[in-house]
């Protein structure tokens, strides 16, 4: 990984800085780029909420070999992790390497690791087709992730998105106001719950609705007829100055829990980090930034080598805090919860 992270580093040069701890501080207001929106207080308290949440080391008992595995909106994974939606090589990474290059790597290394990686949308239409074509060639084994454009648009680019034979399909209407899109004069916005409804039953696969940081929208997804929602922020790139989503991610599983699939993202670095948000209430875990890392530093093999670290250090978590399993990741994992 230090010779991944020393390739990348070359590679995004202007772009990211590819820092020993990514946390927003260097990269504050770098959109495009790989940083956070304005102050980059949003990016910055998706780490520090994580950071702030300690383990209960726990020792005596009988979890010794832990089973990472788990089952996810119809999947089996061999543990709770996805690549997160990211895309723009060009404008955001540097464009050292093609679009297409980059989702070959993020999705084939996500197979190969026995998860799912996830691809985005965005201007140029290049984004999209290189993540159609990575999952046609993996026979539909991701989840292609569509902004919420007006009707023609995102009627046409779900439709596609169906043909790659993904069973999981989903929207980042967390993108409503992103700054690059805005940049390029393209419409995006919020939907409203009967619209998300029309949306949803367009499409036949499990929808997933990503960019629920209440309560009361995660009820709405639910309503909608959502199977998944992502708690996130969109990495902190759409809005100064909200929670992290650690913060956020308790109330949202308190409403909703057990009505639709629960996954997070927003400054996961690590298994521990993915074992943290477990306890707090998630199903599984999306990871962003440190994938496009080990995306453009390594190749497919860096994507799997980086996943492979982190199965490490959610097992060792795993062992270090008594969970045989990974439901068995409760609040009471964590000091003073």
């Amino acid at each position: 990984m230090k010779d991944i992270r020393v390739k990348a580093r070359e590679l995004m040069a202007g772009y990211c800085k590819v820092c020993p701890i990514c946390n927003g501080r260097a990269c504050a207001g770098e959109v495009p780029g790989m940083g956070g929106l304005g102050t980059g207080a949003s990016f910055m308290n998706n780490v520090s909420a994580l950071a702030s949440l300690r383990f209960n080391m726990r020792l005596i008992h009988a979890a010794e070999t832990p089973d990472t595995s788990t089952e996810v909106l119809g999947r089996t994974l061999s543990m709770p992790v996805l690549a997160a939606p990211i895309g723009g090589v060009s404008f955001n990474m540097g464009g050292k390497i093609a679009e297409a290059e980059y989702c070959e790597a993020v999705l084939g290394g996500c197979v190969d690791q026995g998860v799912l990686g996830c691809c985005g949308d965005g201007v140029p239409p290049v984004i999209h087709e290189s993540g159609f074509e990575a999952l046609k060639a993996l026979g539909g084994a991701g989840i292609p992730f569509i902004k919420p454009w007006e009707d023609k648009e995102l009627f046409e680019k779900l439709d596609k998105a169906v043909a790659t034979g993904a069973g999981i399909v989903g929207m980042d209407i967390d993108a409503a106001g992103l700054v690059t899109l805005r940049l390029m004069g393209r419409p995006v916005g919020p939907k409203t719950v009967a619209k998300l409804r029309d949306i949803i039953h367009h499409v036949p696969a499990r929808f997933v609705l990503k960019g629920v940081m209440t309560p009361d929208d995660a009820k709405r997804a639910v309503d909608a007829g959502a199977a998944g929602i992502v708690v996130s922020n969109h990495g902190g790139r759409v809005l100064d100055h909200t929670p992290g989503t650690a913060e956020a991610l308790p109330a949202v599983a308190a409403a909703v829990k057990g009505q639709v699939a629960i996954l997070v993202d927003g400054g996961v670095r690590t298994g521990g980090d993915v074992l943290k948000m477990l306890a707090l209430g998630a199903d599984a875990v999306m990871i962003g930034r440190p994938f496009c890392t080990a995306a453009l530093g390594g190749g497919r093999a860096g994507v799997a080598k980086y996943l492979e670290q982190v199965r490490g250090e959610l097992t060792q978590a795993m062992i270090l805090t008594g969970c045989a399993k990974v439901s068995d990741a409760g609040r009471d994992i964590l000091f003073g919860a």
